[in-house]
């Protein structure tokens, strides 16, 4: 049985073993941080793509709160050229209950005679009502109105034809970290700016939508309130209507 020299280290074998991948010049180390430089490149340039689509989903929110709204708006055109009309049938058949009186009897002629006309309404000029929408709504409209054209800018189709001018190509990220040209962290700046400036649009496209849902609110209140107000007119025509057939068939 050979002794073993009193110098000789049973662990010194497996400490050379470990070090010896790391290799001369730290050549480890700087694949990493490329590496690492490449990762937060990509993942920032996802977070702003993530915020222009966000950004887009916001201005064609925006479009279709304009368009509901101008459909809201011609509704109450609707029910306000309903309600005229309805209150031109009941001024109408005021007047034939005076003529249905007057033939029915002398004493309903005298009657008539003396007893004040019912007050005419006036016709509307050129046929069309005059209805407004309230103010908050109106203004909300103006205000996204002017959006439409951000709207087009952001929509996915036109974007993708106008990449190349404005955003970074992920092809000039990957050789610029590849070639060590990272000059100060251009790129990650320009992303972080482009960032900020999605987000600063996003909240005020958020605080437009907000205005334009409380202007939405308000005219569908008024709207309800027209709609009950019409439809105890309708009732009371329909009642009125069945009492002057009656009258008519007894006569």
């Amino acid at each position: 049985m050979s002794a073993l020299p009193r110098s000789y280290n049973p662990f010194a074998e497996d400490e050379e073993e470990d070090v010896a991948p790391a290799g001369p010049g730290g050549a480890g180390g700087a694949e990493r941080q490329r590496y690492l430089q490449q990762e937060v490149l990509r993942r920032t340039a996802a977070t702003a793509d993530s915020t222009t689509r966000s950004l887009s989903l916001l201005y064609e929110s925006e479009r279709i709160g304009v368009a509901a709204s101008e459909e809201l708006v011609r509704q109450g055109e609707a029910l306000k050229r309903t309600e005229q009309m309805v209150d031109k049938m009941d001024q109408d058949l005021k007047t034939s209950q005076r003529h249905i009186n007057s033939i029915k009897s002398v004493w309903g002629g005298l009657v008539n005679y003396f007893k004040a006309k019912p007050p005419e309404s006036k016709p509307e000029q050129n046929g069309a009502p005059e209805y407004y929408a309230n103010s908050r709504l109106k203004e909300a409209m103006i205000s996204s109105k002017e959006q439409e054209s951000k709207y087009q800018e952001s929509h996915p189709n036109l974007r993708k034809l106008d990449n190349s001018d404005h955003d970074f190509n992920k092809a000039d990220l990957v050789s610029s970290v590849q070639s060590d040209a990272y000059p100060k962290n251009q790129h990650l700046r320009a992303y972080h700016q482009k960032i900020d400036t999605n987000l600063d649009e996003m909240s005020s496209g958020l605080s437009r939508l907000k205005s334009l849902a409380l202007g939405l609110q308000t005219e569908i209140e008024e709207q309800d309130d027209m709609l009950d107000r019409l439809t105890k007119k309708v009732e009371t025509l329909d009642v009125n209507i069945k009492n002057t057939d009656r009258k008519v068939r007894q006569l």
